[in-house]
């Protein structure tokens, strides 16, 4: 999205006078060769990129050899540390007279005389009712037989990857996403998926440590774009996606604006209560998953009421995975004999 482009283009700079982990030597794109239309289609959709061969992947990232013959670099990119970032952001914070308390609170009620800023997350949900989850995985792998120095992303139709280099030979391979929040934990088949595709990228991950498997879930509203939203004290900023780290700068100095200066943001929301009682009359159960339905030119989306109380439960048909050859990285899909229409 243009927005997430813009925003994000300041954001090295931003990160790069605050922490000391960021690492400014571009990106790669690649695939493998039977893939190469999803190579073709992804140098389209973007710009500031430098189509390479084999050989010039192969002098830029040696570990990778000959196993691929073309792909992208985008110079400008930049990568880092969160775990670092956030831990030298917090010790400046420290330093500059900043205090951090950690409890469980309500925003709603802190709200007297004091202005708060909720930026919660998922947490969030129940405040914010078009707020959907995106459930993330992804695995922390210790291979110090290969030397990988940029983020490498690998294009495929069904199980795309980043792997993103966190010094030490540590790498951060991910991500899933997993529509509607299903589950606390990693899934088997995601996991096998991630270290398949790691495996694929270079033999020499068949030898790595798994350090680590996280999961959780990634606040997005219907559009995939951060929100601003004021009512009274309160403020809250959501739904950043999988934007994090790339749009907080720009978000930040948003809610910084409004609230010193009365600035309405650029991704400032209003909602209208009736609206907002019609969106959360029609959110799915907890525990019910979305179904994507797709054609060979569009996506849609279709979400399901709750059943109402004291009524029987709708007739349930399951879908066979086998039957579904484009179902993409959903799990299954329940469903009932008459959808709803898109909302």
């Amino acid at each position: 999205e243009e927005p997430v482009i813009r925003l994000g283009q300041r954001a090295a700079d931003w990160w790069g006078q605050r922490t000391t982990s960021l690492h400014r030597r571009g990106s790669l794109v690649i695939s493998p060769a039977r893939d190469s239309s999803d190579l073709t289609r992804f140098a389209r959709r973007t710009t500031s990129h430098q189509t390479l061969t084999g050989a010039e992947i192969a002098a830029l990232e040696p570990d990778l050899g000959d196993r691929f013959a073309k792909g992208l670099y985008f110079q400008t990119e930049a990568h880092l540390s969160p775990r670092i970032a956030l831990a030298e952001l917090w010790r400046g914070l420290v330093a500059d007279g900043a205090s951090f308390e950690q409890g469980e609170a309500d925003p709603e009620t802190l709200t007297q005389g004091d202005i708060v800023v909720d930026c919660r997350g998922y947490h969030a949900h129940a405040d914010l009712p078009d707020l959907r989850g995106v459930k993330g995985e992804m695995a922390l792998l210790s291979c110090p037989d290969i030397e990988i120095t940029r983020p490498i992303r690998v294009l495929h139709p069904r199980v795309p990857i980043y792997l993103v280099p966190r010094g030490d030979g540590i790498y951060m391979l991910g991500a899933t996403m997993v529509e509607g929040r299903a589950g606390a934990h990693a899934s088997v088949r995601s996991v096998l998926e991630l270290l398949s595709a790691a495996y694929a990228l270079s033999p020499a991950f068949g030898e790595a440590e798994i350090l680590e498997i996280g999961v959780d879930s990634r606040p997005a509203f219907p559009d995939n774009l951060p929100r601003i939203e004021r009512q009274g004290n309160l403020i809250r900023a959501n739904g950043l996606y999988r934007h994090g780290f790339l749009l907080a700068p720009a978000l930040a100095t948003m809610v910084a604006d409004l609230i010193l200066d009365a600035k309405t943001p650029e991704m400032f929301h209003e909602r209208c209560p009736a609206r907002q009682r019609r969106a959360h009359a029609c959110r799915p159960a907890r525990g019910r998953r979305i179904r994507r339905r797709e054609s060979r030119d569009r996506r849609q989306w279709q979400l399901y009421p709750r059943q109402p109380a004291g009524q029987p439960p709708p007739v349930l048909r399951r879908q066979h995975r086998s039957a579904r050859p484009h179902a993409g990285r959903l799990r299954c899909a329940h469903f009932t004999e008459k959808p709803l229409p898109m909302v």
